[in-house]
């Protein structure tokens, strides 16, 4: 398995072996770069030279004996099969060779030819194979003693066979020597090729992973026999532990000390070089930061390659830039990063560059390191690396001695690991609070504290922060940042209004300082008009083409997370939520877990608008796995709000138990998020008819909306709910008054208000009114999008037909309201409905062919008179007169030869679109 593609090698070596059997002695220096397989070669040849008939005499150099004299020699004597006297006679010699040595004499030539004759003497009883690997490492006497013997050996039975590695030369010209006679030949072993390699991993792993891997073995190991097969041993490894084959290449131990044995057996600069390669990653500025001639790492960099290390110039797979970095120091490792960061600065590289040194470098004394990390932590908040921005910016800390620099770096870096999660920057909130108190934390760097604050619920300490920032303010961008702060707090911590004060919008407008803090004016200034006076068209047009060419960079989230909930609460779901997928998108690509969870938390919000709940629970659900519970702060509330609306409507009771337990802090309660957890846990109540606990939640979330001043349908219909619980405890006046407060209080563009509320006023409107009532209900739902409550509306409206005796009208409904429920996942209902559309029930549909028979006007006509629409109502919708109704109608009738409404056909079979 070793000697894949050295065929040619092996036949040249037996050769050799036989014509020293006939007296042609040979001599073969085998060279070739560490790992190609110079040992296996010369082993094999060793264990063919027995079946030839000739005798293996072997023996190794080896670093550690390089100054041992004759070390070399003295295996071959001991491995050779001599008489006593003929021993006698070589450890005299040795002897003798060993004291001149030690006396720093010159050896005596006699005692050369003494010890190599009794070698010449043995090749006349068996032709003999001499075999030295790692000749570059013997000492001095015995290469002596070998070149000797090389020039002597043309007419004996002997083949010497000496094998060296590439990167050394020997002492006393060795290699040169040897070469110059006519009797010698060169031998050289180049890596494996593609081929090669995969017949090597197939002889020692199989074919079938040979078939997946050989080229990325080859891509890793360049051909180098060993390395290719260390990495087939980490695979075998791999097998031994694992249940199943890897999908990848396995990098294990094996390959890691490989790479590192095989640079130090070379030149301890050899292995200067290789380190500092692993550290700059090419070769540019190499010489420069290990102060050394070019021609010298030149050449080391030729010795790296020959072993198949590099390519191009540079390491050719990480994983063996990987393995080398491992095999270093960690004193040298980081001084060399020191000088790799120094160069990278001088050479004006860019401050990502520099600043990934520093972190692994020893200290720089130096002004630029701190500016420099500043710079790389911004353009690796751009690019979304936040892991990268956080350890750049935790080193310029650090290393800054400015207290207000220090600072503004501490705050830089709360906004960075916010991204990841928000409950990492709490360590740093009592710092940067005492930092304010110190007067070293100004400006919009403090807003950002208030806001980490009260995200946390330290509401005390965040409006002194306010208080305090209100009254030293002077520069425009902290009063913009201040008028920013004002509108958030007042739909989100209306009770801290107050104390970012109260400064005139439109002196701000006209003195902005940056488009940063316009966009989140904007934004923040269009949900804090939704919620307290409504929508305006202005406002949320803005907002749009803000979304539309927005991106989550450094500052943005707030003004992508206020927009998207402005578009929410004004109805426009259909638009807010397409866009709140690719902010999500793009969270996730940049790996901003705190980020991708908010929106998920609003994404789950605009699911539960649209009556989507399955969408809604599971948007819910990333949000509050992508980021521990702790991290959430006061916020909390919107993502567990929207999973236990989501569940209840699906019916999944027993498992609304679980976010229900959760305990939340009781500074939530006094948030726009409070409002959220209030009004989810009242639908729960009321789902399980505990009536007097979800009129106590609705009423308490009442009377907060009420005193903030954000009683608005818009963000929470809780009169209507209200209204449904006093009707389920039969207190009919109450929730005549709470649903037509609800009503008053929708806008004309409130379609799931509007929607909500008509549902309800019908529950409390004589039967005859009912199906008129909660028609426009389903109306206006259908123009809000909300499928949740479209299927409500459409269940009551089945009710409302069999209370009037419209059995017909109802088993129409019951099969559109069944789909409706199906498709939200609204199985109590679905279950309900389901009863009420069997085969059985069903009136049987007309023929096609009397269907035919009508106009196109008549069909529009009656499809709409099917679905139980009065005439006026037909007459409104169609845009005609009631007359004409009339008389469609009574055509109608004619043709289909029916007497009433109650025999019309039902609506799916006029294949029109017609509403009910």
């Amino acid at each position: 398995m070793a000697l894949i593609e050295r065929q040619k090698e092996t036949s040249c070596l037996e050769s050799l072996v036989a014509n020293a059997i006939l007296g042609r002695g040979r001599v073969a220096l085998v060279g070739g770069p560490v790992g190609t397989g110079k040992s296996a070669l010369l082993r094999t040849l060793s264990e063919q030279a027995i079946e030839l008939g000739a005798l293996s005499v072997t023996a190794t150099g080896s670093r550690a004996e390089r100054h041992l004299q004759l070390g070399v020699l003295r295996q071959l004597i001991q491995d050779a099969p001599l008489a006593q006297e003929e021993r006698d006679t070589l450890e005299e010699g040795v002897r003798a060779a060993t004291a001149a040595s030690a006396g720093a004499e010159p050896i005596d030539a006699q005692v050369v030819h003494a010890l190599v004759t009794v070698l010449l003497r043995l090749s006349e009883r068996y032709p003999l194979v001499i075999v030295v690997d790692d000749v570059h490492h013997a000492d001095r006497t015995s290469l002596l003693c070998l070149s000797y013997l090389a020039r002597r050996v043309r007419n004996a039975r002997v083949v010497a066979v000496f094998a060296h590695d590439d990167r050394y030369d020997t002492d006393d010209h060795f290699e040169t020597d040897l070469l110059r006679l006519p009797h010698c030949r060169r031998l050289r072993l180049a890596p494996l090729s593609r081929k090669g390699v995969a017949a090597l991993v197939a002889a020692r792993v199989g074919l079938g992973a040979a078939e997946r891997f050989a080229e990325d073995w080859y891509a890793i190991s360049g051909g180098n026999p060993l390395l290719a097969g260390e990495l087939a041993a980490d695979y075998r490894q791999f097998l031994r532990t694992a249940e199943e084959p890897p999908r990848e290449v396995v990098v294990g131990d094996r390959f890691v000390r490989a790479v590192q044995e095989s640079l130090r057996r070379g030149y301890p600069r050899t292995m200067r070089v290789a380190h500092g390669l692993a550290v700059l990653g090419g070769p540019d500025g190499l010489e420069e930061m290990l102060e050394l001639p070019a021609v010298d790492v030149s050449r080391e960099l030729i010795t790296i390659g020959a072993a198949g290390l590099l390519n191009a110039g540079a390491y050719r797979h990480e994983a063996v830039r990987s393995a080398v970095l491992a095999g270093m120091d960690l004193p040298e490792r980081r001084e060399l990063y020191r000088r790799a960061a120094e160069l990278a600065y001088t050479r004006g590289m860019s401050p990502r560059v520099v600043a990934d040194w520093l972190l692994q470098a020893t200290k720089v004394e130096a002004p630029w390191v701190v500016p420099t990390l500043e710079e790389a932590a911004r353009t690796a908040l751009r690019r979304g690396e936040v892991e990268s921005a956080v350890a750049y910016l935790k080193m310029a800390w650090r290393e800054c001695a400015d207290e207000q620099r220090r600072t503004k770096i501490m705050t830089m870096l709360v906004r960075a690991e916010w991204r990841i999660n928000p409950a990492a920057s709490t360590g740093h909130l009592d710092q940067l609070t005492e930092a304010m108190r110190r007067g070293s934390l100004r400006g919009t760097d403090a807003v950002v504290l208030a806001r980490a604050l009260l995200w946390h619920g330290r509401f005390e300490d965040a409006r002194d922060v306010l208080e305090r920032l209100n009254r030293e303010a002077s520069d425009h961008e902290t009063i913009a940042e201040l008028v920013v702060a004002q509108l958030w707090l007042r739909v989100t911590h209306p009770p801290l209004m107050a104390h970012a004060g109260n400064r005139p919008r439109e002196h701000i407008l006209a003195s902005m300082v940056s488009v940063a803090v316009s966009r989140r004016l904007e934004a923040t200034l269009a949900l804090a008009e939704v919620l307290t006076r409504g929508p305006r068209e202005p406002s949320l047009d803005a907002v749009e083409r803000i979304l539309e060419n927005a991106r989550l960079d450094e500052m943005s989230l707030d003004v992508v997370e206020n927009s998207l909930l402005a578009l929410t609460y004004a109805g426009r779901c259909e638009r807010a939520a397409p866009l709140c997928d690719v902010f999500s998108a793009e969270a996730s690509t940049r790996r901003a877990p705190s980020r991708l969870a908010r929106l998920a938390a609003i994404r789950a919000e605009i699911a539960i608008r649209q009556g989507d709940m399955p969408a809604a629970e599971q948007h819910a659900r990333v949000a509050l796995d992508t980021i521990p519970m702790s991290s959430w702060g006061v916020a909390i509330g919107g993502p567990l709000a929207s999973l236990i609306i989501a569940l209840t409507a699906m019916g999944r009771y027993e498992a609304v138990r679980e976010p229900l337990d959760r305990p939340v802090d009781e500074a939530m309660f006094q948030t726009r998020y409070g409002l959220h957890y209030l009004y989810a846990r009242g639908r729960h109540h009321m789902a399980e008819e505990s009536f007097a606990l979800a009129m106590h939640d609705f009423l308490r979330c009442g009377e907060l909306m009420a005193a903030w001043g954000l009683d608005n349908p818009a963000l929470i219909p809780w009169q209507a709910d209200a209204g449904e619980a006093c009707l389920r405890m039969g207190r009919i006046k109450e929730a005549r008054q709470l649903i037509m407060a609800h009503l008053d209080a929708c806008g004309p563009d409130a379609y799931r208000g509007r929607g909500i509320g008509m549902r309800l006023k019908a529950a409390i409107s004589d039967p005859a009114r009912r199906p008129a009532l909660l028609r426009q209900a389903t109306e206006f739902l259908q123009l809000a999008g909300d499928k949740y409550e479209l299927a409500r509306a459409l269940f009551d409206l089945v009710e409302a037909y069999d209370a009037v005796g419209e059995y017909r009208r109802a088993r129409t409904v019951a099969g559109r309201a069944q789909a409706a429920a199906w498709e939200c996942r609204a199985e109590p209902m679905a279950g309900v409905l389901s009863r009420a559309t069997t085969a059985e029930a069903m009136p049987a549909p007309l023929s096609g062919e009397l269907l035919g028979v009508l106009s196109g006007a008549e069909r529009r006509v009656a499809a709409l008179a099917a679905a139980g629409y009065a005439n006026r109502e037909i007459a409104a919708k169609l845009y005609i007169t009631i007359s004409t109704v009339e008389q469609h109608l009574t055509r109608t009738y004619r043709k289909l030869n029916i007497s009433r409404r109650a025999d019309l056909p039902l609506v799916l079979e006029f294949d029109d679109q017609a509403e009910s």
